[in-house]
């Protein structure tokens, strides 16, 4: 119960890392406030005494000012916050509709901009805090085709490492994960669509499978948790190994 007394935002709770993310700080005794744009998924919460659910867009102020009054007003403080909500794109540098990129830096960068800024005071009123942004692999390098993605994506792990420098000395750590390939939500219908996508990409992956949302949930909460209080400024890849390769050999296949 590692997270007993303790309240957690999370970002995009929906389905996927975000819910994996929101359902084991739950089981370790925190109380969650599950956020996310999409109402009716975030209906497993319903009947729950220890998660809260707060519809919105985390691109809109608003929303974000309402997951923290949701905190305080339903729990009494706020100690955890997971930025996890994303979207993503695919298109060419001259053919993606500027619109569709704007959308990607809302959602991805300026929505963990401005949760971690409506979340400071509560943060700062509890004495000390974990912030865990979820950035990307993608975020570390560039991939055919989506631009937009990496370019969000980069600027979030940078965002992280400034924020975790101007924080320390107020006790509140910010750490990042980056994800490699993982069965959520977001990626069944392209691994239903065009498998030799999925094959693909597994090929690529040292541990020559995609990973759980469970696995990178299990991450996060270890750098969310006092088991990484010296924690801060870490970027931690969740690939299988993606990351590990210099990209001049294929990894070698499992015997």
């Amino acid at each position: 119960m590692a997270f007993r007394r303790r309240v957690a935002v999370v970002t995009g709770a929906a389905s996927g890392i975000g819910r994996a993310a929101a359902e084991k700080l739950a089981a370790r005794g925190a109380r969650v406030v599950a956020v996310d744009v999409d109402e009716l998924a975030l209906n497993w919460t319903a009947g729950r005494a220890d998660v809260v659910a707060c519809t919105g867009d985390v691109s809109d102020p608003e929303t974000n000012a309402a997951m923290v009054d949701t905190a305080l007003r339903r729990f009494g403080r706020l100690d955890v916050v997971l930025l996890n909500a994303g979207v993503p794109s695919q298109g060419t540098i001259d053919g993606l509709p500027l619109a569709v990129f704007e959308r990607v830096l809302d959602v991805n960068l300026r929505g963990c901009v401005l949760g971690l800024r409506a979340a400071l005071p509560a943060l700062r009123a509890s004495g000390r805090g974990s912030v865990v942004v979820t950035a990307s692999v993608s975020g570390l390098g560039g991939d055919p085709g989506l631009w937009a993605y990496n370019t969000a994506k980069g600027a979030v792990v940078n965002f992280v490492r400034a924020a975790s420098l101007e924080l320390a000395r107020e006790d509140i750590r910010v750490n990042c994960v980056c994800p490699g390939p993982i069965r959520t939500g977001m990626t069944e219908p392209l691994i239903a669509a065009v498998p030799q996508v999925y094959e693909t990409l597994r090929s690529h992956i040292p541990l020559q499978r995609w990973g759980e949302a469970g696995e990178v949930a299990e991450a996060i909460l270890f750098l969310a948790s006092d088991a990484a209080s010296f924690i801060t400024g870490a970027i931690l890849p969740v690939d299988g190994g993606v990351t590990a390769n210099s990209g001049q050999f294929a990894p070698p296949p499992k015997a």
